[in-house]
């Protein structure tokens, strides 16, 4: 099992910025992607982002293409997510999360066996 600790959350008004980051304790070469996911209250689970560990691809949903980047450091086990142009609607908890995933299972929060604590993001004026 991987442990996985996030931070960076915190409150922002619309527009501003935000930088998640996310470190996996314990990684092993099968854990070859680390998602972003999030959760508004009385709402399912969303993909956010995706990302390899190999050579830093990075997979995102809609709503958040061209404002959020993912990125690794793989000497540190740590996957960033760099929001930006962040939107109200862009409130919930986001949980970073890993497995033994494949491409095709990237976007389906049911095939993370493993997830981060998660961290607030909250977007208000």
């Amino acid at each position: 099992q991987v442990q996985l600790v996030e931070s960076g959350g915190g409150l922002v008004q619309p527009g501003e910025s935000l930088r998640l980051s996310c470190t996996a304790i314990g990684r092993t070469s099968s854990h070859r992607y680390l998602g972003w996911f999030r959760q508004a209250p009385g709402k399912d689970r969303q993909f956010v982002a995706a990302i390899a560990w190999s050579d830093g691809r990075a997979y995102y949903e809609d709503s958040v293409k061209g404002r959020f980047t993912a990125s690794r450091d793989n000497a540190k086990n740590t996957v960033y997510l760099q929001m930006n142009s962040l939107r109200p609607e862009d409130t919930a908890v986001y949980y970073c999360a890993t497995g033994r995933l494949i491409l095709s299972s990237l976007r389906s929060a049911a095939n993370y066996p493993d997830w981060g604590q998660g961290t607030q993001v909250t977007v208000s004026s």
